[in-house]
């Protein structure tokens, strides 16, 4: 039955699954079993690893870890940066009351200084509180949670196929106390990964307390920039620490208006834990985030130079156009991978 299964009816065999309907419980028994049954993934092209950031699967309905495993299976990739909430939930955290989906896109524009009606304004704020009080709560659990959950996630990710370079939980910022931190750090490691990202803080001292911490886990901090992204935006990370690196974004240089953004990476190589892909217009153009090859980022350059150098961070795939009517992110993010295989082919 299971060579005779299809990828949707899969699908949806395992969405009816995490959500109880056929067991009745919040667990899904045997879902690495079942998960391995569709097959290997494999996105490491001509030497190249395309990856993709689970945050790019916002918009589906299940953030668990087992659906967010198939949507990562469905689009054909092999290693991932992983979004704190999947692995979090899986290891029974307190529940985020906060929907993201409607307030990932206005943090967003907040972030970019665009503006926000007062009906925006005032849902970030909601969610600034709610965020607040659920920080506190999901600190305490953070204290006393074992990390044999992560190493079942992992394993669970392992079987399928799919390596966690990356996790990005919030659990690094400025308000985040050294718990938390080392929490998130050692949460990493259970996971397989070998770095952590978060946005950069444009904090000195905290970059250096990240950085002095991530040596001690054998483990780096990928600082991820937007539109304030420069030649030197990483420079004073760099020089404090071995363990600070980039998580660059190619598609925000771009649009930001930065110059030769194949010299940035020629000259940080060994620097760059991982680089995030996007297409983005430039400046003039309107700095629209765009279908793949529709918008001015430079991939196929970037990326072939990735192939010549053999430079072997990860090239992460982060969706951010609109996904077209009648479409859905998993397929849009596969359509990526495929823009990328033609290249490198």
């Amino acid at each position: 039955m299971e060579n005779q299964q299809s990828r949707r009816t899969f699908l949806g065999t395992t969405a009816a699954l995490v959500s109880g309907a056929v067991l009745g419980t919040n667990k899904l028994f045997g879902a690495p079993a079942i998960i391995r049954s569709v097959g290997d993934p494999n996105s490491l092209i001509n030497g190249v690893q395309i990856g993709v950031i689970t945050y790019s699967f916002r918009e589906m309905p299940d953030q668990s870890a087992e659906a967010t495993l198939q949507y990562v299976l469905d689009s054909g990739i092999s290693a991932i940066e992983l979004m704190g909430g999947p692995a979090e939930s899986f290891a029974g955290a307190p529940k985020n009351t906060v929907d993201m989906r409607t307030v990932f896109p206005l943090m967003r524009k907040r972030r970019e200084n665009q503006q926000l009606t007062e009906d925006e304004q005032k849902i970030l704020a909601d969610a600034d509180a709610q965020t607040k009080a659920y920080r506190t709560e999901v600190a305490k659990w953070r204290q006393s949670v074992s990390m044999a959950k992560f190493e079942q996630v992992r394993k669970m990710y392992n079987k399928a196929g799919v390596t966690i370079y990356g996790f990005k939980p919030d659990a690094f910022g400025m308000q985040s106390t050294d718990a938390d931190i080392d929490y998130g750090m050692r949460a990493a490691k259970a996971l397989g990964a070998n770095q952590v990202t978060l946005e950069h803080p444009a904090n000195d001292a905290h970059t250096l307390r990240l950085g002095k911490m991530a040596e001690k886990h054998g483990i780096r901090v990928g600082y991820h920039g937007h539109e304030q992204q420069t030649p030197t935006f990483w420079d004073t990370a760099l020089a404090q620490s071995p363990g600070n690196a980039l998580n660059f974004d190619l598609g925000h240089y771009v649009a930001a208006g930065q110059p030769d953004p194949l010299g940035l990476i020629r000259q940080k190589h060994n620097r760059i834990a991982s680089m995030h892909i996007k297409d983005r217009q430039s400046p003039a153009n309107g700095k629209g985030n765009l279908p793949w090859g529709k918008g001015d980022t430079p991939l196929r350059e970037a990326l072939r130079l990735m192939r010549e150098q053999k430079y072997t961070f990860p090239a992460t795939v982060e969706l951010e156009y609109k996904v077209p009517e009648g479409s859905n992110p998993v397929a849009e993010v596969r359509k990526c991978v495929d823009y990328c295989r033609n290249i490198l082919s």
